[in-house]
Parts: C-alpha cells; structure tokens; sequence
C-alpha cells in the first residue's frame, strides 16, 4: 500500500468527503424524482425555454448607443 492510502484521516476529511456523497446522491434522487413528475405529466425535463418571436420594434441597446452591463 502507499503512504497515502495508509495515511489515517483527519475526522474533517472523512467528513467533507460524506457530505459530498451525500450531495451527489441527493442531486441524483432530485434528478429521478423530477424526471419521473416530467414523465407523468408528459412534459420535458429539464424544462425547454419558450422561444418568443423577434420584435421589429424591440429596443436594441446597442442600436441606441448603450452597452450591458
């Protein structure tokens, strides 16, 4: 074995690394749990944006001299 993996870790060190496990599965199950509500409902997950027309008359703030921000 390594020095590395025979190297006792800190209770902190064990510790993030069960959080981030625990972050992982949690995203994991949301993921399922939403996409299983999508399925039933017949809709698409992760949610589509609508595409909304292009204005003619839209203010373009580069067309009247201004910049974003």
């Amino acid at each position: 074995m390594s020095d590395q993996a025979q190297r006792s870790r800190s209770l902190r060190e064990i510790e993030l690394e069960v959080e981030a496990e625990g972050r992982e599965w949690t995203r994991r199950r949301l993921e399922e749990r939403l996409q299983q509500e999508a399925d039933r409902d017949g809709k698409v997950f992760p949610p589509q944006r609508a595409k909304s027309p292009a204005s003619s008359d839209r203010m373009d703030g580069a067309k009247h001299g201004r910049r974003g921000t």
